[in-house]
């Protein structure tokens, strides 16, 4: 998924002084704590922390509580998704209107009807809501299947992802991959022609 990239961080810690004797502890209930939320300062949503590297020496900064500043190198996974990358979600809901997913289990997103290709029309079949390809019928979007679509926009604040259908290599993955080779045809065809 292109919006995951890992990143190296230099990090100073304050730790307060009634931590001095659980310093590990405190130290790494701080990386908890950016855990799941968007952080300007990497530019993505912190997903996972690794700590390679701890200054053995502690600085005590002055004032009325004298924290302690820890120093520490750690490798961060992030997720930073930016218009057009292509990222992958399940869906949860499908309406006539929209097509509701959930991208690594914990952001929403929701891709609306004017941002599907013309080729995806909404049935109610068999009981349940789906959009069916009109030019390949077994390309099928309903709940459960997961999706690869592009990102239009990404909302800091509440982690959520407006997307997109359009570009023809998105759409339901297990069928994407079936018809690779089909597809791959049909881009180079497409390539010839315009040549």
């Amino acid at each position: 998924m292109e919006a995951l990239k890992v990143a190296n961080a230099n990090l100073v810690v304050r730790v307060h002084p009634s931590k001095s004797r659980k310093v590990t502890e405190a130290v790494l209930a701080e990386l908890s704590s950016l855990l799941f939320k968007f952080n300007e300062t990497f530019d993505g949503v912190v997903l996972a922390y690794d700590p390679n590297n701890w200054s053995s020496a502690a600085r005590i900064l002055p004032g009325v509580h004298p924290y302690l500043n820890v120093g520490l190198s750690a490798k961060l996974l992030l997720f930073s998704p930016k218009p057009n990358m292509l990222i992958e979600g399940e869906v949860i809901k499908v309406c006539q209107q929209s097509i509701h997913l959930i991208v690594l289990g914990f952001s929403s997103a929701v891709i609306m009807e004017e941002d599907l290709r013309d080729e995806f029309k909404y049935k109610f079949k068999d009981g349940k809501e789906v959009f069916i390809s009109q030019q390949q019928k077994k390309h099928r979007i309903e709940n459960g299947a997961v999706l690869r679509f592009a990102v239009k926009s990404f909302d800091e604040e509440i982690l959520h992802i407006s997307g997109s259908l359009e570009p023809a290599h998105t759409g339901n993955v297990q069928w994407l991959e079936k018809n690779l080779e089909k597809w791959s045809q049909v881009e180079s065809s497409k390539g010839r022609r315009s040549d």
